[in-house]
C-alpha cells in the first residue's frame, strides 16, 4: 500500500491522541504477570499492538476488547514459554523473559526487530538478568533463558540509561525474591506509566533520586485497570505539522508536563502554542529561526522527536544543527529529504556539547541543516516508523505530489494517521 499527497495546504483543526504505543505494549507484556485480568484503557490499535497482542496469545492470553480503546488481557496460565512463531516482528518480546522466568521458569523469545535505526543494547538486558538469576543463551535468532533457583534481587548499575533495560529490570524484579536497585535507569513518561500500572497491580517500586528505581519484590500481583497516558511522539508529529505547515492544530489529550523540553525547542525555532485544559494548540509565531537540537535521555529532547523537528528546521533561516546521542544510524531519513530539496549533510564528528557514546566511532550522527529550502514532491518509501511520519510532514508541507510506499512502517505507530491528516485538511488518498 501507498499514500498518494498533494501538499502545499495549511493544516487547520484538531486531532485526539490515543494511548502512548511505548507504554501500551510494555503493558501487555505486564499482563503476564497476573492470571487475572488487567485492563488497559485508552489503548492504541496500531501495529506494533497487534504484534505485542500476536505474543501474548501464543504464551497463553487472552486477548478481547471491550470497546474499541479498551482491551482486557488475561493470562490464566502459561500455556507456551517459547514465542518464535510470530508473523511480525518488534523489539518488545525480549520484555517476555522476566514474566516468563517468574511464572514458569523458563523462556525462548525471538531477536529483536522494530526499527532499522541503529544497535539496540541487548546486552544490558542480558547482564541484568544473569545478575538475578537467569542464565542466558544468546543465539542467532532467539534468547533462550531458565533461571534454576528463581530470578533474586540484584544491585544493577546500567551503563547507560536504557529504556527497554530499564523495564525488562523492572518487569523481572516485581515477582523476584528479595530487593533490586536499578542505578542510571531511565525515567520516561511511559516508564513511569508502566510502574504506576504494577502498583496497581501490587508491586512494590519506589523512585529515588539521581535515576535510581529500588523494586522490592511480592509473592503475586492481581489484575488491574489503568487508562494509557497519552502518546507524546504522536502529539509532536502533530505539533511539527502545524508549524511546518503554518496552520493551527489542537491536539486533545496533550500533556505539557511530558513535552517541556520539546516545547522549549519549538517557540525557539518560531513556533508556538497555548496550554488548554484538555490539550494544546500548535501554531507559527512568525518566521522560522535556525536552532541546535541535542537527542538525550529524559527529560531531554527525545531522540523521536528529532525527525519531525528536522522537517521544521528545512525551512528555518539560518544554519541548523542537530547532535543525535542516544542511536547511531537514526539519520538515514535525511535522503530523502534531501531528495525533495532540503540541504542537509550529515557528518560523524559530535556536534554538539553532551557527552557521546559515538564521539569517534565513525558514526554519522550529527546533521547540518541550512535553510529554508523549498521543499518538492517525491517518491519516497518508508525507512522506518518515525522517518516515515517525516515523509508524510515533509510532502504535506511540499507544493505538488508525491508517493509514500512501505506506509505499514508508520502504521505500526499511528491510528487512523490518514484519517486524522484528512480531517485537518490534507489531500491524503490510499492507493
Amino acid at each position: 500500500m501507498k499514500f498518494l499527497i498533494r501538499g502545499g495546504k495549511k493544516l487547520l483543526g484538531g486531532v485526539v491522541v490515543p494511548g502512548a504505543k511505548n507504554a501500551a505494549t510494555k503493558m501487555m507484556v505486564a499482563s503476564l504477570l497476573t492470571a487475572e485480568p488487567v485492563v488497559l484503557k485508552n489503548f492504541p490499535r496500531i501495529g506494533d499492538t497487534e504484534i505485542t497482542q500476536e505474543l501474548c496469545e501464543l504464551l497463553g492470553a487472552k486477548v478481547d476488547f471491550l470497546e474499541k480503546n479498551i482491551c482486557q488481557l488475561q493470562t490464566l496460565e502459561i500455556k507456551n514459554h517459547q514465542a518464535l512463531t510470530l508473523s511480525r516482528k518488534n523489539r518488545i518480546p525480549i520484555l517476555a523473559l522476566g514474566p516468563l522466568l517468574s511464572r514458569v521458569g523458563r523462556a525462548e523469545v525471538p531477536a529483536l526487530g522494530g526499527d532499522k535505526i541503529g544497535h539496540r543494547p541487548v546486552d544490558l538486558h542480558v547482564r541484568a538478568l544473569t545478575l538475578m538469576g537467569a542464565e542466558i543463551e544468546v543465539t542467532e535468532n532467539s534468547y533462550r533463558a531458565t533461571a534454576p533457583n528463581g530470578l533474586r534481587g540484584a544491585n544493577i548499575k546500567l551503563d547507560f540509561p536504557s529504556v527497554g533495560a530499564t523495564e525488562n529490570i523492572i518487569l523481572a524484579a516485581v515477582l523476584a525474591k528479595g530487593t533490586t536497585v536499578i542505578s542510571n535507569a531511565a525515567v520516561e513518561p511511559e516508564i513511569l506509566d508502566l510502574i504506576k500500572l504494577l502498583q496497581k497491580m501490587g508491586a512494590i517500586i519506589e523512585l529515588g533520586a539521581d535515576r535510581v528505581i529500588t523494586i522490592c519484590g511480592v509473592l503475586k500481583l492481581h489484575g488491574a485497570t489503568h487508562t494509557i497516558l497519552p502518546d507524546r511522539n504522536e502529539v509532536v508529529s502533530f505539533a511539527c505539522l502545524a508549524v511546518a505547515t503554518d496552520g493551527k492544530i489542537f491536539v486533545r489529550g496533550a500533556k505539557q508536563d511530558d513535552l517541556i523540553t520539546f516545547l522549549n525547542a519549538l517557540r525557539k525555532v518560531g513556533g508556538d502554542y497555548t496550554v488548554d485544559d484538555d490539550g494544546i494548540w500548535f501554531f507559527r509565531a512568525g518566521e522560522l529561526k535556525a536552532t541546535e537540537i541535542e537527542t538525550d535521555s529524559h527529560p531531554g529532547f527525545m531522540t523521536d522527536w528529532q525527525q519531525p523537528f528536522m522537517v521544521l528546521l528545512t525551512q528555518a533561516n539560518g544554519v541548523s544543527f542537530i547532535h543525535e546521542t542516544i542511536y547511531e544510524d537514526r539519520l538515514g531519513y535525511t535522503k530523502d529529504l534531501n531528495k525533495m530539496g532540503a540541504e542537509i549533510t550529515v557528518f560523524p564528528k559530535c556536534l554538539g556539547e553532551l557527552k557521546c557514546r559515538f564521539n569517534g566511532m565513525g558514526f554519522n550522527h550529527s546533521a547540518v541543516i541550512t535553510g529554508p529550502t523549498r521543499l518538492k514532491g517525491a517518491e519516497l518509501e518508508v525507512r522506518d516508523l518515525r522517518s516515515g511520519m517525516v515523509d508524510i510532514i515533509a510532502a504535506l508541507v511540499a507544493p505538488g505530489e508525491s508517493v509514500i510506499s512501505n506506509i505499514e512502517e508508520i502504521e505500526r505507530g499511528y491510528e487512523d494517521i490518514e484519517g486524522k491528516l484528512r480531517g485537518l485538511g490534507a489531500e491524503i488518498v490510499r492507493v
